[in-house]
């Protein structure tokens, strides 16, 4: 092992230009130089060789007094220290390593914190006790995971250790978010929706019935994501499951539940969890053979994985974690892992609903129409998923099956149990904020508006609620003014001057 170099200098990394001359520092040059089947951490720990320090685009750039020493522990202490923690790429590290290198590395500073740290994460990955004494009960108990870098809950005590172990999660489900600008700006804005202002004085019925507004809206927007045009009565029929979001445990029982509501069809798919391989992507048009976008959990870890995102679930609801991450973790994580044939976008959707509710993060009564949001901004949201995908598709092996599916032939659990769900995060924060700024707020506008037209409209001309709703609607659709088929047939009660009369108020209303 000390015959191995692990500082590596180059102008390009793993298809990224490095900003300036320098050399690949921490679990960069870790995963180059044991060639562990792991994508390059988002954020490349750079040594300037022009004593400089800066973060930018992928890149923290350090002086060279930040330059660890050439060998694994220093490279580690320094990943530890300056880049958090990496739980796939401790796992896939240490499945590498002999555990007698292990068990050296760890006698080099025996009761150092990185050393500590260390020792917990190979105990608690890989379920294997090291021939080593319990830590002195003197030693301070120190976090696992830097809460300046990453997010993290209260923690539980190792002894063992005197390591506070506060990951998100479990040993079977556990991504991470680091801490950055745009996330820490959204946590102290948007912790919670409940204290927003534009709710505080609105009467109950307009709350109501801009939520059952909302409500259509986010499923028919779910839906459209997934390239379907449903009628109003499916589109209904989901988005009362939505209405009822946060009110049930998360099980896999309701999971299969959610799936019989969302497939109106299922004489061509097969209900439940999986039990053949799984992708997302097209088939080539001569062959038929598979174009892979995405490769889901092989079909025998789908139950474990599930149960595991579950347990994490109710962990993340009963802690003080910031409920628009969580929802990022477990939505996210859902829909990586895909652990159905169909139905599990509008699913994972409905995760992000179940979160915000269950941790109470919207005021009550409220649906929050994220859907809504994510397909304002599809192209981001497809960008921000193929973020997690596209490093994976390197690392997974699979063949074409007769039915031209695909067969994952090695072992790709980790890949979906610890990922880093940083930009995931940062996009459902995104949604979120429009969600709050914009959504919501049009929705309240224009109901308000509505109801201003309508008393105008009953005061001066006694209309039906039915006539009220069709003329709004002609107006909208027709730039605020009567079409002639509207003048001659649906209004032809109303007299030219009357028409212009409502013609004028709408713009009042509406528009200016």
């Amino acid at each position: 092992m000390n015959s191995v170099h692990f500082s590596y200098k180059a102008d390009i990394f793993q298809g990224r230009t490095a900003p300036e001359e320098g050399s690949i520092v921490g679990y960069a040059a870790i995963i180059n130089s044991f060639e562990l089947e792991v994508p390059i951490p988002t954020v490349i720990s750079l040594i300037s060789s022009k004593n400089r320090k800066y973060i930018t685009a992928g890149w923290n750039v350090l002086t060279p007094k930040h330059a660890p020493e050439d060998t694994l522990y220093k490279h580690l202490i320094f990943a530890l220290k300056y880049e958090g923690v990496n739980l796939l790429f401790f796992k896939k590290l240490f499945l590498k390593l002999p555990a007698k290198v292990v068990y050296e590395l760890l006698q080099i500073e025996p009761t150092g914190n990185y050393t500590r740290k260390l020792w917990f994460l190979y105990e608690w990955l890989l379920q294997k006790e090291l021939q080593i004494p319990n830590a002195n009960i003197k030693i301070k108990y120190i976090s696992l995971l830097d809460e300046k870098l990453q997010y993290a809950i209260a923690g539980e005590s190792s002894p063992r250790h005197r390591i506070i172990n506060n990951l998100p999660g479990n040993r079977g489900f556990c991504p991470l978010i680091f801490k950055t600008k745009k996330l820490e700006n959204y946590c102290g804005t948007y912790h919670s929706a409940k204290k927003t202002e534009f709710l505080k004085n609105l009467h109950a019925d307009v709350l109501k019935r801009a939520s059952a507004f909302l409500l259509l809206k986010d499923s028919k927007a779910s839906f459209s994501i997934e390239g379907e045009n449903p009628g109003n009565n499916r589109a209904m029929r989901w988005g009362k499951a939505i209405g009822q979001a946060g009110s049930k445990p998360l099980t896999k029982e309701e999971l299969l539940r959610l799936q019989q509501i969302v497939i109106e069809n299922s004489r061509f798919t097969k209900m439940g969890f999986r039990e053949e391989g799984g992708f997302v992507g097209e088939h080539d048009r001569q062959t038929g053979e598979p174009i892979p976008e995405h490769i889901s959990a092989k079909p025998e870890d789908v139950i474990p994985l599930t149960d595991s995102l579950l347990t994490t679930t109710e962990k993340l609801e009963n802690s003080e974690f910031n409920p628009v991450l969580a929802a990022a973790i477990v939505a996210f994580g859902f829909v990586f892992i895909h652990p159905f044939e169909d139905g599990n976008g509008r699913i994972h959707r409905y995760l992000i609903h179940h979160i915000l509710a269950k941790m109470k993060f919207a005021q009550q009564g409220v649906i929050f129409p994220v859907s809504s949001a994510i397909l304002n901004n599809i192209q981001d949201y497809r960008e921000v998923l193929e973020a997690y995908s596209h490093p994976l598709l390197d690392f997974i092996e699979w063949k074409q099956t007769e039915n031209n599916n695909v067969k994952v032939l090695n072992e790709t659990a980790d890949y979906y149990r610890y990922f880093d769900a940083t930009k995931q995060a940062e996009f459902l924060y995104d949604c979120v904020q429009e969600t709050i700024a914009v959504i919501i707020p049009n929705e309240v506008s224009y109901l308000l508006k509505y109801d201003e037209m309508k008393r105008y409209l009953d005061d001066n001309f006694e209309m039906p609620d039915n006539m009220v709703a069709t003329l709004v609607r002609f107006l909208e659709q027709n730039g605020a003014t009567f079409s002639n088929r509207a003048k001659k047939k649906e209004f032809k009660e109303l007299n030219e001057k009357k028409q212009l009369a409502i013609e004028k108020k709408y713009n009042e209303i509406f528009l200016k």
